[in-house]
């Protein structure tokens, strides 16, 4: 007798995704904000607002910046501070950028603290932000290595959680809507973790959320306790619940696109937007091709007040 693979999708409800708009070079990081998407369009150095009908237009555009240690400033995770400002991960400066509408300023300096590019970012309601990291370099062949998770306060100052533990390549985070637990995906490790997160802001009683098949990658919380998280190498996005059971699928032709991220959004939020791409590791490629991709899927719970 032969050993078979278990699916671990085998009873998950399948959900059809349909494209909503393509052109991009790398999209990543998506945000519901102010009743549109917003998403990186990371080696275009852009921050992208998408109309309803998929319509791109730049919010912010990062092309003309020159970079605080001479390489690309690649956007990722952003948020937004209670005054309004749009605040930004310059992942290989190592910067969390602010933005007012007009003008770009150093909203905070992470690079005595990160030991690799950063990543994704979620902000709280005070204005506090948490940042990953993948703790190496990635693009430059290093091998993998644990990391701290990083918080910025409201006023810019930034310190390493290195009390919580290093973390196996920290991507997406969430933070759920009443403010008491936060989320990451620890990609080179395949699993979802979980804190406890007290009305400070402090983080504590660090345990695993779901053991996943495949790396996770961006990730996002429902209302009913449930993460939904990219999985680009399966291709798909899947809903987890604590324990690991998955209990939705959105799956994807590998041919046409890898999904690393979603969000839940739309007027009740229970319209998951997934973004795709092809080219993430070549980044004159992803330019070339502009494969990157916007997805939506109906889905039957809703985002709530979750962050992002």
């Amino acid at each position: 007798m032969t050993d078979t693979a278990v699916d671990p999708f085998a009873s998950a409800l399948d959900i059809t995704p349909h494209e909503l708009s393509r052109g991009y070079t790398w999209a990543e990081c998506p945000r519901w904000h102010e009743g549109a998407l917003w998403f990186s369009d990371m080696y275009a150095h852009r921050i992208v607002r998408l109309d309803e009908d998929g319509t791109p237009h730049t919010a912010l555009d990062l092309s003309t910046r020159t970079s605080e240690n001479g390489v690309e400033t690649i956007p990722g995770g952003f948020g937004w501070l209670p005054d309004g400002r749009l605040i930004v991960t310059s992942m290989h400066e190592r910067l969390v950028l602010a933005f007012d509408g007009e003008h770009v300023t150093e909203h905070a300096d992470l690079r005595a603290l990160a030991t690799g590019p950063i990543n994704d970012m979620v902000v709280d309601a005070d204005g506090r932000a948490y940042v990953t990291q993948l703790g190496f370099e990635l693009f430059q062949g290093e091998e993998p290595r644990d990391a701290a998770l990083l918080v910025v306060e409201p006023d810019g100052t930034a310190r390493a959680l290195t009390e919580l533990g290093g973390f196996s390549g920290a991507n997406g985070i969430a933070v759920s809507s009443d403010g008491s637990r936060l989320v990451t995906a620890e990609a080179f490790a395949n699993r979802l973790t979980i804190l406890d997160r007290d009305e400070a802001g402090r983080l504590s009683g660090r345990r695993v959320f779901a053991t996943t098949s495949s790396l996770p990658d961006g990730i996002c919380l429902d209302d009913d306790g449930g993460v939904w998280a990219g999985m680009p190498s399966v291709p798909a996005v899947a809903r987890f619940v604590e324990g690991g059971a998955v209990t939705d699928i959105v799956r994807f032709a590998p041919e046409s696109a890898l999904p690393p991220a979603c969000v839940l959004g739309g007027p009740d939020r229970r319209t998951l937007y997934i973004c795709a791409g092809l080219d993430v590791l070549d980044w004159g490629e992803s330019r070339r091709n502009r494969r990157g991709t916007i997805w939506t899927a109906p889905v039957r719970v809703s985002g709530g007040a979750n962050r992002p």
